[in-house]
């Protein structure tokens, strides 16, 4: 893998975990084996805010 490559995933990898932790109030994206843990109600309104977050970041990159 390409240094500028490694690069565009680390920085997917770190967006993708602070949107779940800052917008949706998910601690993380292992998978845990336990319903109570893999599984979350989230609002409609939050599902919104972290999809605009993803394609803002998503943006980011392309530049």
């Amino acid at each position: 893998m390409t240094k500028t490559r490694r690069h565009t995933q680390e920085y997917k990898d770190a967006a993708i975990q602070t949107i779940a932790r800052d917008l949706l109030g998910i601690e993380t994206l292992d998978t845990r084996k336990s319903d109570s843990l893999d599984f979350h109600d989230l609002a409609v309104w939050s599902i919104r805010e972290a999809l605009a977050a993803a394609f803002e970041a998503g943006r980011q990159t392309s530049r």
